[in-house]
């Protein structure tokens, strides 16, 4: 199978550290060219499952801008310039919980939308020990 060619680029929004979006020219595998696919840039970043040494799960609360009153979430972040993701997943696991892990489980890494760009997720699994 053949891969999608980059014809051109263009950066049609700049907006900041978190978001870029590019306008792509593209070769299809079979030769058509599709002169304005949209390309979105984002940082790269982690999801951690945490679970206590009594079997349970660390979520925080938080508010975010799309939705209204606060939600429970898992750890995660952004990743920050050159930063390792494992790295990255136990700074934030400190900072939104204040909990440390000395045991992580790589659980991979995904393209998260491999058609439009918005970076990588890495995910890991650790087992709380320390507050």
């Amino acid at each position: 199978m053949q891969p999608w060619k980059t014809l051109s680029r263009k950066t049609i929004l700049d907006h900041s550290k978190y978001l870029k979006v590019e306008n792509h020219a593209i070769e299809l595998p079979d030769g058509r060219v599709i002169p304005d696919w949209p390309w979105i840039i984002t940082p790269d970043y982690i999801n951690a499952i945490a679970l206590t040494t009594e079997g349970q799960f660390v979520c925080f609360r938080q508010t975010k801008y799309s939705i209204e009153g606060s939600s429970l979430a898992p750890v995660g972040g952004f990743l920050e310039p050159g930063e390792e993701p494992l790295a990255a997943a136990k700074r934030e696991l400190q900072e939104e919980t204040g909990y440390e892990a000395p045991n992580w489980i790589d659980l991979g890494k995904y393209a998260v939308d491999g058609n439009r760009g918005a970076g990588t997720a890495y995910f890991f699994w650790q087992q709380k020990q320390n507050s």
